[in-house]
């Protein structure tokens, strides 16, 4: 049968996030490495504002197990989030699966940058398109995939009758959109056409014994409520 419900957050807004966007069109090189990056203070900001949603959910409706990428800001925000909802420490399950999408040659770099370094790749990446693309030494959002497949495949038998959430990043976002779906991987526009994931989004999915329900995607309201 698998779990009932899965909802998927995105982590709140990293220091990452925030240098690439004070960059703006400026090439930029981000020292830290994904596995370093935590949460700004409004990231932090952003996971109390989910606990606190969590909090306002019907009980027969709130997560009972929880996965987690492995990534510093994604750990953060359940931590926080946890603590702003103010129950009993839930089961954590902490998986590679869940980690960001490996950017390779293009890690550190923002978009600026990469045009500056890499002009043939980009070429490449508009040539082959972003959903097949896979920079040098990193991962394409099929790849992606590819391990999200493996991960529903045990989330049916470790969470089986079980709603679960699922804290990573905006790539496993989208990918679970794409698996749960189960659109074909050569309709990539399926899955693009949803980007971008914010941060700290809710995006929920639930079945009454038949095949997955979205019912919600890539929400916000709770970081504006209140």
């Amino acid at each position: 049968m698998g779990p009932v419900a899965i909802m998927a957050v995105r982590h709140g807004q990293s220091q990452a996030n925030l240098a690439h966007e004070e960059a703006g069109d400026r090439p930029l090189f981000y020292e830290p490495g994904d596995h370093e990056v935590t949460l700004t203070d409004l990231g932090r900001a952003q996971a109390a504002a989910l606990g606190r949603s969590l909090a306002g959910m019907p009980a027969a409706e709130t997560p009972e197990l929880v996965w987690c990428s492995p990534y510093l800001r994604a750990l953060d925000t359940w931590k926080i989030a946890q603590e702003a909802w103010g129950v009993d420490p839930l089961p954590v399950t902490v998986d590679e699966r869940l980690r960001d999408q490996e950017a390779g040659a293009f890690a550190h770099l923002n978009l600026a940058a990469i045009r500056e370094r890499f002009p043939g790749e980009v070429a490449r990446r508009e040539a082959e398109g972003a959903y097949a693309f896979r920079p040098p030494g990193g991962e394409s959002l099929a790849d992606v995939v590819v391990r999200l497949r493996d991960f529903l495949d045990d989330l049916d038998r470790r969470a089986d009758g079980r709603r679960v959430l699922v804290v990573a990043h905006d790539s496993v976002v989208l990918g679970l959109r794409h698996v749960i779906a189960g659109d074909p991987d050569a309709e990539p526009a399926a899955v693009l056409a949803f980007a971008p994931v914010l941060n700290a989004s809710v995006s929920v999915w639930r079945t009454g014994g038949g095949p997955f329900e979205l019912v919600r995607f890539n929400d916000v309201d709770h970081l504006t409520s209140g």
